[in-house]
């Protein structure tokens, strides 16, 4: 499967569950439907993802009136033998800042 805009191929070095934790990063007050918008996935597969995130304790959703509010724990640590030890609070500050397509330049 090609996706819009990938070039070299169809792999990527982000895993879907990186994107969507970003996302929610990015905006703890985020639908999951825009979510699945941003990371080019099924709102079905981005409430799977968030389930697994929160019952591994990457974060927690806190329900805020008629909307989820997403608290990440940037403690938390990465599952794979080859990141052993690290948390993911790096990823978070590397990526959780807007894209630098959607950044306005700088003035000087």
């Amino acid at each position: 499967m090609r996706h819009e805009g990938l070039t070299g191929g169809s792999w990527t070095f982000l895993t879907s569950h990186a994107r969507v934790l970003l996302a929610l990063a990015r905006n703890p007050e985020v639908r999951l439907r825009e979510v699945a918008e941003t990371c080019v996935l099924t709102e079905r597969t981005v409430q799977a993802i968030v389930a697994d995130l929160e019952q591994e304790g990457y974060l927690t959703r806190v329900r805020n009136g008629r909307r989820n509010h997403y608290r990440i724990s940037p403690g938390a640590q990465f599952r794979h033998p080859a990141e052993a030890g690290r948390d993911i609070e790096g990823l978070l500050a590397l990526f959780a800042d807007d894209p630098p397509a959607t950044r306005t330049p700088r003035r000087s």
